[in-house]
């Protein structure tokens, strides 16, 4: 089996070529509140936009995030989103993109409405032209693959069935992989799986795998059987059917494979599919077997279905999801991704309830922590706890620390019932996290001064208060550190 703990940092020494439809999706969030007087619709009052890479180009996000290299192979019009997209793509030095330009064609574009205060889309308009692409098109795609396919471990073909990737250029891309040794991961499209013949691993969900066997796909059995047919009918190595709450199954060589999904709170199920895609890729570009890669790629998918919009996932994301199972309140509490502290902050605002804020590195708990945290949490509704990243840590004590890495450390905070949140932070000090959750409440240990404790001038200006917390005498991580090499107690 994987070992996970041992090999997700060589994720970053990775390279995955991923072929398919590119497009911008651009997100409008605001609120409604009234419907229109013109037409029974509801009015979205707009309050900011978000603009992104999107169809195959998610997946490529997916990757880059991870610290994967990705050359990405796809074709855009000659007009504006294209070059929208092109820039952007051209702006992540994790990403070599190789685009064909077509001024025959409209760039795909997507807008989607949301309202922010009910988390629904309200519409979504579209402008595209999903046509085959020409001939030409498919000659310069084509050579983009077969230049890249040296260079890496592993191919996505990520069909959102908008013309980039024809027949030809599917069975071109497949073939000339299988003759490089590289496996290829399918997010599949259409009822016709034919072309796919010969991929390495095909990923429809429940509903386009029945359809394209034309068998019922509801129970466990009926999944597998399916699966299985479709399996020998393109000659492919495995079929990882993705069931969305009901997890996913895989069916290889040996018998079926079911993974539960996780129990996570779901925000946005959009692009989920793409960080599926994207972590089984890059697992089979370490060689990891099929098991391995669909347990690392559900918890992929746990963690992105938190997140609002098409979102992605780090590996520290991904190593605090899948090592090993801690409680589900732990899990929710660590965060990495700030935007997800953002969505915790307005939430608890909302309520109006008082946020309060500590920090330290927490290498080894002590009852001096605790009594921290405690009188932390007593002074405010919810506490948000910074911890120092391990480089973060090294900086500040030292080559030997920490004693223990961010995971472990965040996990043991995250079990204690006074803990809300846990952020992990890079820098050597909280400033920037204090600027982000801008705190009613500022918690320090009593060997500060008020002045000396880092943003309380942040904090008091917003009419916050800076409380000290007496220490518990005789208790400290350094010195439990030094008496453990001397061998005292």
């Amino acid at each position: 089996m994987f070992d996970f703990d041992k090999h997700l940092a060589d994720l970053a020494d990775q390279t995955v070529l991923c072929v398919g439809d590119l497009m911008l999706d651009e997100f409008v969030y605001g609120e409604v509140s009234r419907i229109s007087p013109e037409a029974p619709t509801p009015v979205i009052a707009c309050r900011r936009s978000e603009v992104m890479v999107g169809g195959a180009g998610n997946v490529a996000r997916n990757l880059v995030s991870l610290g994967t290299r990705c050359v990405f192979a796809g074709v855009v019009g000659d007009d504006d989103a294209g070059r929208t997209l092109a820039g952007a793509l051209a702006g992540n030095p994790l990403i070599e993109a190789r685009l064909v330009v077509d001024g025959a064609r409209q760039t795909t574009r997507k807008v989607r409405f949301v309202s922010e205060h009910h988390s629904m889309h309200m519409l979504r308009a579209d402008w595209e032209n999903a046509a085959p692409i020409a001939a030409a098109a498919e000659d310069a795609l084509i050579g983009h693959v077969r230049a890249a396919l040296p260079r890496v471990g592993a191919v996505v073909l990520s069909d959102y069935a908008k013309g980039a990737l024809t027949p030809r250029v599917t069975r071109a891309v497949i073939e000339a992989a299988n003759a490089a040794g590289r496996p290829v991961v399918v997010d599949p499209k259409g009822r016709d799986y034919s072309i796919y013949k010969g991929a390495t691993l095909i990923t429809p969900n429940r509903q386009e795998l029945a359809e394209a066997t034309h068998r019922a796909a509801n129970s466990d059995a009926e999944i597998a059987r399916a699966a299985g047919e479709l399996r020998d009918a393109l000659a492919a190595r495995a079929v990882l059917v993705t069931r969305s709450e009901a997890g996913m199954t895989l069916v290889g060589d040996g018998a079926p494979v079911t993974v539960p999904a996780y129990a996570v709170r779901v925000r946005d199920v959009s692009g989920a599919g793409d960080t599926v895609v994207a972590v089984l890729a890059a697992m089979l570009a370490m060689r990891a077997d099929f098991e391995s890669a669909m347990r690392a790629a559900n918890a992929a998918a746990a963690v992105v279905v938190g997140k609002r919009g098409t979102a992605t996932l780090s590996v520290a994301e991904l190593r605090s999801r899948i090592l090993p199972a801690a409680t589900l309140a732990s899990e929710e509490k660590i965060v990495f991704d700030w935007a997800v502290l953002d969505e915790h902050l307005a939430d608890w605002r909302r309520q109006g309830l008082r946020v309060g804020f500590t920090n330290g590195c927490f290498d080894l708990l002590h009852p001096g922590h605790i009594r921290l945290l405690a009188a932390a949490r007593a002074a405010c509704d919810r506490l948000v706890v910074g911890l120092n990243s391990d480089a973060s840590v090294t900086r500040l004590k030292g080559p030997t620390r920490p004693v223990q890495p961010a995971q472990p450390r965040a996990e043991v905070l995250a079990a204690l019932e006074a803990v809300d949140l846990v952020v992990v932070f890079e820098e050597d000090t909280p400033l920037e996290l204090i600027k982000r959750v801008k705190p009613t409440v500022l918690v320090k240990g009593g060997d500060y001064t008020r002045e000396t404790v880092v943003g309380h001038e942040i904090v008091e200006a917003q009419g916050g208060q800076v409380v000290l917390v007496d220490l518990v005498p005789g208790h400290s991580t350094t010195s439990m550190v030094e008496r453990s090499r001397n061998g005292k107690r």
